[in-house]
């Protein structure tokens, strides 16, 4: 995480809390040097975004690295793909573990437990003093198994947005949690799935299609090594589905990605346009930006 993210902000103060060694990557997208540092001395913990992990698994000397001591592999930023926490598990025996939060929340909100043996595919439970509630556009609390906007409520969430007032009504319900703009389900044992974010949500033809499961379910198509999903204006659906892929496999093809997607999605969830690239954009955290896709 770059040193002016809110993420690398609470990672430098849990360090120093736990009086740990705290190395420093000056280039992190420099990979080779990268694993370079990560050679130097045993190391415990390593916090990423989804896109590094998979960038460091591509690598050719990654595996040459010790894993013996990693304890936790910690995933935020963005959504972790079951692919890659796949692959990190079978190259380094240590699972992702995925964790929540935004620059509103002091970075953290929920993760899962360190102690996991597997990656859950969920943001895992809320952190002590803090609570998550699912509720609808309304600010009704949704039951169990009910998608709808994670809130969140506790001691590090913003009181509001400098001098917006506007902005900072619009942003809490009537009971006080904060929409975070993410759409999420809880389950019965009160850990939440992030299904993706609200503003990115495809209509195809009446039917909500989130970008998450998406590019989660075709992250695993053979070939894949990372992709995105849009949705673009479509005279007959209201939105037809675009994907852009990066592929590690020259042999792939489109028609390839269409029958795993015939195999694994239903109908309306099927992209109607796939498009190979070399790179996809992200901003300097690592996420990748959907929104310049779109424009």
């Amino acid at each position: 995480m770059p040193l002016h993210h809110i993420f690398a902000l609470t990672l430098c103060l849990l360090v120093i809390r736990w009086g740990a060694h705290l190395t420093l990557v000056p280039n992190p997208r420099d990979f080779g040097k990268f694993i370079a540092v990560l050679t130097k001395r045993p190391f415990h913990m390593l916090p990423a975004v989804n896109t590094l992990f998979n960038a460091l698994l591509q690598h050719p000397q990654f595996k040459t690295i010790d894993f013996s001591s990693l304890c936790v592999s910690q995933a935020g930023g963005m959504a972790a793909s079951e692919g890659t926490a796949r692959r990190w598990l079978e190259v380094t025996g240590c699972p992702m573990i995925e964790g929540w939060g935004m620059s509103e929340t002091c970075a953290i909100g929920t993760s899962n437990p360190v102690t996991s043996t597997e990656f859950s595919g969920t943001i895992g439970l809320p952190l002590p003093s803090i609570e998550i509630s699912i509720k609808d556009d309304d600010g009704k609390s949704l039951s169990v198994g009910e998608p709808g906007e994670i809130c969140i409520k506790g001691p590090e969430v913003m009181t509001g947005y400098y001098r917006q007032p506007a902005e900072t009504e619009k942003a809490f319900t009537h009971d006080g949690f904060m929409r975070t703009g993410d759409i999420g389900v809880m389950d019965a044992r009160g850990h939440t799935r992030i299904i993706d974010r609200k503003k990115d949500m495809i209509i195809v033809s009446g039917f909500n299609v989130f970008p998450n499961e998406l590019e989660n379910v075709i992250s695993l198509c053979p070939g894949v090594l990372e992709c995105a999903a849009i949705g673009i204006a479509d005279d007959q659906q209201g939105e037809s589905i675009k994907v852009f892929i990066v592929k590690n496999d020259s042999t792939l093809t489109e028609d390839a990605v269409s029958a795993y997607c015939k195999q694994h999605l239903t109908g309306y969830k099927r992209p109607s346009h796939i498009e190979f690239r070399d790179d996809l954009p992200k901003t300097n955290v690592g996420k990748i930006l959907r929104r310049e896709l779109r424009a």
